[in-house]
């Protein structure tokens, strides 16, 4: 019996050891605004809505200890939007359009399969100062969002900010030096289409006040979900930052072309970050600009003027004015101010 009560202490012992190397977490970020909003060729609206700052989200992850410096991971969010209670960044999104992708970590790096971020993604959110925000950053407006008066038209992003049915590798860090290697499949049965993909690669650089970062991409399928062919676009951005304490400033360039369409888009953008004295808050501004070169060339400009107060590490408070222009957009001009509320669990 002794020997017996022994074998079941040990067997208890290496579950609780097991249980001890694993770790899943529920997280997410919850982001209202409310505010006047009017975008060049639309109408003015009234608005309550979800991610002024960052897209609502929610979802789990977690990772386990696997021994010998491995590590497994695995991410599985989903986007929603917090004004209707919908799933989705739009009506149709994926559920988990945001992340559901499972990966290997050691001293190799990691080796990631599924749905994940796009190579343009990361990229696009370090190098302007007001992040992932899909409601008031110019650049990721012009990146990542369609244009009415250009035929809604996506000017810089070929295909979304997450890639689905994908394989992406990333290196380990090399005194502050990461890259990663996309590869989407296209899975296309069709005669003629079968080679039909997506590629890209990017690589981030951070050391003390500076940071750089630039990608590539070649895309010929849609996302998110299964995918169709597309017209084949390419897509190059470089980009960075310098920290002076007093002010961070920010910087981009990048061009985009749809070879189908003979159609070509330059876009720059420039913005900055400055501390507030003897508070926990930042003023914000940044501009972008698009040069659409078609049949017809047009141009975009974009500004927003900002503030961000923290209230707690997890919870800030936020104002913005955004100006946007479209040349040939009628009307060409408009004017969004907004107010909200961002907290992360």
């Amino acid at each position: 019996m002794k020997k017996t009560f022994i074998a079941m202490a040990a067997a208890l012992a290496g579950t609780g050891a097991a249980y001890a190397q694993s770790n899943v977490q529920l997280t997410g970020l919850a982001d209202m605004y409310a505010g006047s909003v009017k975008m060049a060729g639309q109408d003015r609206k009234s608005v309550v809505g979800s991610g002024g700052m960052t897209t609502s989200w929610w979802g789990l992850k977690g990772t386990e200890d696997l021994g010998s410096g491995l590590k497994v991971d695995f991410n599985i969010t989903s986007f929603m939007r917090m004004d209707t209670g919908e799933p989705g960044r739009f009506p149709g999104d994926t559920f988990f359009s945001r992340d559901a992708n499972i990966g290997l970590n050691g001293s190799f790096g990691r080796i990631g399969l599924g749905r994940d971020k796009a190579p343009n993604f990361l990229p696009t959110i370090l190098t302007n100062p007001f992040g992932d925000s899909f409601t008031i950053s110019p650049l990721v407006l012009h990146a990542n969002t369609p244009t009415a008066a250009w035929g809604g038209a996506r000017l810089t992003t070929p295909a979304d900010t997450g890639w689905s049915n994908m394989v992406v590798y990333t290196t380990p860090n090399f005194s502050g030096l990461t890259a990663n290697v996309y590869y989407q499949f296209g899975e296309q049965s069709t005669s003629g289409n079968k080679s039909k993909k997506n590629v890209g690669v990017n690589a981030l650089y951070s050391s003390g006040p500076l940071s750089l970062t630039a990608f590539y991409e070649r895309d010929q399928i849609t996302n998110p979900g299964a995918g169709v062919v597309m017209p084949t676009k390419t897509d190059w951005m470089l980009g960075g930052s310098y920290d002076f304490s007093l002010v961070k400033l920010y910087a981009t360039y990048g061009q985009a072309k749809v070879k189908d369409l003979d159609s070509k888009s330059k876009t720059y953008s420039l913005g900055l970050d400055i501390p507030v004295a003897g508070t926990p808050g930042t003023v914000k501004a940044a501009v972008a600009r698009t040069k659409y070169e078609a049949a017809t060339d047009a141009t975009r400009t974009t500004a927003t003027l900002g503030y961000d107060h923290f209230l707690s590490k997890r919870t800030d408070v936020y104002t913005a004015l955004m100006y946007d222009r479209v040349s040939d957009a009628t009307p060409k001009t408009g004017t969004s101010l907004i107010a909200g509320i961002r907290h992360r669990f």
